[in-house]
């Protein structure tokens, strides 16, 4: 029978309580070669001849989820991992939600994977006990096999037709993690492999037979429009064959070849109507937040206490954080083969099923009837939470009537894109006689994404707030609020989003609080979470103890306290967001007004670990964004065009800049938590009060090194 409509509701419902709809799927047979295929959910395939597919719903975009996802199911399944294989799903309805962001990939689909490799364990000892005619009981599953008592055993592909027979389990025994055997060790990544061999397939890689290729001139200013434009130089270039709008504020030119697509792109004389914003310029911005700040009622994110009645020594810090670009390495591009009927994308997508979705409103096809690839992510960081490029392919192949692939340039990639909003952090504390706040507010003000997308923020508030924006520090009187602010500038989801903001205010004012006070700043920070303390926000119960665990951690490691080499300073910061812990130790000195960053030690605490090879990639990995991004990070805006073009004027750090990273974790037993995004926010304040320590300056603005 298939699943009812309340069942498919219920489990597309509750993806985010880490139950999805594949689980609730009933088991399938399929028949190759004549023999059957033991599919007991959408996660999971068994072949007789042994080989063990695992789908991963997920996008791979480096964090490897191709790896840590199937050691989850296949720790339950007491599989061979030499016999597992991965295949990517594409939109589909059978995951509940697939997007791959806010760190939740292996905190949400824990418990599904967990349950889906557990209810086929269960089914093949069944299966195996049918067939030897034994108690179930005498029978367990082990590397692959199910062993009988006497010693005897099956594999599983040798019981794949009879356990698929079977009814799957609603509630299956899971493992204890003191019987984890995968989870917690350092497998290879499954992917490495390829990426090293060349085999691996980005979606800038992807072929199709008789392809054309598409380069688009999209108007330069937020809101604009094709006024006019003359193709007769364009359509000169060998190779081109189509030049048209698409839609209201793009030209496309359609080539052969990448290189003549460009060409006829740059041969096009395009008169823009620029609109209303191509005044608008970052003075003008920043003064717009200065106002709202002033004039706009704000929203409680969190109260505690009445900050108003604290009367003592006051101490106030204003900071304010500019736009950033994703930059991603690999620049926009989908390929997108448009059939009259049916549409199908090969994309390098987070978002399958909202690139589904959207192709299809555009093509004016069914969702049913648009089928989406996801390929390899060549860097994301939020950027492929869009789905703007998918619709550009669509549209061109539906033009021209044959398969196209959009290629962006790093140009069009880093001024046509979605930004990091800016923001204004206005911050007070009243402290007492040894110099301890009594009160606290954080007064965030910053455009909203979602309410720019057109999500309702419920109670003014925007949603990601509530994941990304708590406070752990239990201090007596304390209010965190939000000044929503308009901005044409159009926004997207960045690494860490508004945790990455609200972490380089609070934890630099932090710092200021404790040399105001003339403390240790670890000690000062120690103290405020001696107690153990669970603070409500939002949904989120925050741990003092979790926080102070992770802070210690990365204190000790960094050897605090310890001498340091001569002219060599140090910063702390500690920072919750995407339900982890996460802090961290910078070790600097300054070369002029230049820091240079020696050491960073990071530790968190993200519940239980999978793999502690990826977390230490994924720690790392997040540390170097953040110093990218404190140091040189800022789009700029001026007559309403994006100023920084290439990695020339917004450069990452270099290889010969990088410094060394230690990446440590708490152990634990709890449920997994996020971890590709909570080392990026502790970052920036860490650098900047350990810049103070060594000037006595004080940082309130990033980047550091804007010209």
């Amino acid at each position: 029978m298939s699943p009812s409509r309340r069942d498919f509701l219920v489990g597309t419902g509750a993806a985010a309580a880490g139950l999805v709809i594949g689980f609730y799927l009933p088991h399938s047979s399929r028949r190759g070669r004549g023999e059957e295929e033991f599919a007991p959910n959408a996660y999971l395939r068994i072949s007789p001849n042994n080989n063990v597919t695992v789908v991963v719903a997920r996008s791979e975009m480096g964090q490897g989820v191709y790896t840590a996802l199937p050691m989850i199911l296949a720790e339950e399944l007491e599989a061979d991992w030499t016999k597992i294989s991965v295949e990517q799903a594409g939109a589909s309805t059978l995951y509940g939600d697939q997007t791959t962001g806010g760190s939740a990939s292996v905190r949400t689909t824990w418990d599904p994977m967990r349950k889906a490799g557990a209810a086929a364990r269960e089914m093949l000892i069944t299966a195996a006990a049918l067939q030897w005619s034994v108690p179930r009981a005498e029978c367990k599953a082990e590397h692959g096999t199910v062993v009988h008592s006497s010693g005897k055993r099956l594999s599983y592909g040798e019981l794949a037709t009879k356990a698929a027979q079977l009814p799957v389990p609603t509630d299956p025994p899971l493992k204890s993690s003191k019987d984890y055997k995968l989870v917690g060790t350092r497998l290879p990544r499954i992917e490495t492999s390829s990426k090293v061999n060349g085999g691996a397939s980005y979606g800038i890689d992807f072929r199709l037979p008789d392809m054309h290729y598409g380069c688009i001139a999209r108007c330069p200013v937020f809101g604009g429009k094709v006024a006019k434009f003359d193709d007769a130089e364009a359509r000169k270039v060998a190779g081109v064959s189509y030049v048209g709008k698409l839609g209201d504020s793009a030209v496309a030119v359609v080539a052969n070849g990448t290189w003549a697509a460009m060409e006829g792109r740059r041969l096009l004389n395009v008169t823009w109507d620029e609109g209303a914003n191509k005044d608008l310029n970052s003075a003008a911005i920043s003064e717009q937040l200065k106002q709202a700040s002033a004039s706009t009622k704000p929203v409680s994110l969190f109260s505690v206490g009445d900050p108003a009645k604290v009367s003592g020594r006051r101490i106030q810090a204003a900071y304010e954080l500019p736009f950033m670009a994703h930059a991603p390495l690999e620049p926009g591009n989908a390929t997108a083969r448009y059939q009259g009927s049916t549409c199908e994308i090969w994309a390098p997508t987070q978002v399958p099923q909202d690139v589904r979705d959207s192709v299809a409103q555009a093509v004016g096809l069914a969702p049913e009837r648009v089928k989406v690839n996801v390929l390899l992510i060549g860097g994301g960081f939020g950027r492929r939470l869009e789905h703007d490029y998918a619709v550009e392919a669509a549209l061109l192949s539906k033009a021209i009537q044959a398969p196209v692939k959009v290629v962006w340039t790093r140009e069009d990639d880093m001024r046509n894109s979605t930004y990091r909003p800016a923001s204004l952090h206005l911050l007070s504390a009243v402290v007492d006689g040894q110099g301890y706040p009594l009160a606290f507010t954080h007064r965030l003000v910053a455009p909203s994404i979602s309410g720019q997308k057109g999500s309702p923020l419920e109670g003014g508030v925007d949603p990601d707030l509530k994941d990304e924006a708590g406070f752990i520090y239990p201090i007596p009187n304390v209010s965190l609020e939000y000044v929503n602010v308009q901005t044409p500038v159009p926004l997207g989801w960045m690494r860490s989003v508004y945790a990455l903001q609200a972490a380089f205010a609070s934890e630099s004012f932090m710092d200021e609080l404790a040399h105001a006070a003339g403390k240790d700043p670890l000690e000062f920070r120690m103290h405020l979470l001696a107690a153990d303390r669970e603070i409500q926000y939002f949904d989120m119960r925050w741990r003092t103890d979790r926080l102070r665990g992770a802070l210690k951690l990365a204190a000790e490691k960094a050897g605090w306290g310890k001498p340091l080499p001569a002219g060599h300073y140090r910063g702390v910061a500690a920072f919750g967001s995407f339900s982890s812990y996460a802090a961290e130790v910078v070790e600097i000195s300054m070369e002029g007004d230049r820091p240079r960053v020696h050491r960073v030690v990071a530790a968190v605490d993200c519940g239980q670990i999978v793999n502690p090879t990826i977390l230490e990639q994924q720690i790392q990995g997040a540390v170097i964004y953040g110093l990218t991004n404190a140091l040189q990070a800022r789009i700029t805006i001026d007559k309403g065009r994006v100023v920084q073009g290439n990695f020339d004027d917004y450069p990452p750090i270099r290889m010969n800049e990088a410094p060394q990273v230690e990446a440590y974790y708490v152990e634990s037993t709890e449920a997994p938590s996020g971890v590709g995004e909570p080392p990026v926010p502790p970052l920036a304040p860490a650098l900047c009060n350990a810049i103070f320590a060594a000037s006595r300056k004080r940082i309130r603005s990033l980047p550091l090194l804007a010209s």
